[in-house]
């Protein structure tokens, strides 16, 4: 995983994280998992609780859960935004990450994905004087092998 983003491409996707979640009450984070034991989506949903993106106050949390070495991934959103988005802006989000993943450009499209999850969490959920930051920026990493 050390390969898939470099220092300065993951201080960028910390970056447009901080960018939508400023505004924003939703939460946003990027988890890169070395092992994959079951399917994609059932070790998202795992993470995503491990992760305690469901303790968000508006359950208004989305997951960015990758496996490089599977060339997988999924994104999850919680309870909050899932009742809110239209029934295809999950597919969206995958196509885009798709088209930039395909061409190798990793951090360009989480970049370009957080931005467009950021808008619409923005339009659902906008930040508030009351805007505390509830789960760190910081991607995280498991990685065990």
């Amino acid at each position: 995983m050390a390969h898939f983003l470099s220092k300065e491409q993951e201080q960028a996707v910390i970056l447009a994280i901080r960018d939508a979640e400023a505004r924003t009450s939703g939460e946003i984070r990027v988890h890169l998992q070395h092992k994959l034991d079951g399917s994609v989506l059932d070790v998202a949903h795992k993470a995503f609780f491990r992760l305690n993106m469901h303790q968000t106050r508006q359950r208004n949390g989305v997951l960015f859960f990758i496996v490089p070495e599977k060339r997988q991934f999924a994104v999850l959103g919680d309870q909050g935004i899932n009742a809110c988005v239209p029934l295809d802006f999950w597919d969206d989000i995958r196509d885009l990450l798709r088209e930039h993943f395909q061409k190798g450009a990793f951090s360009e499209g989480l970049c370009a994905a957080i931005v467009r999850v950021g808008e619409k969490l923005k339009t659902f959920f906008p930040a508030s004087d009351d805007n505390p930051n509830e789960l760190s920026d910081e991607l995280s990493f498991d990685d065990t092998p």
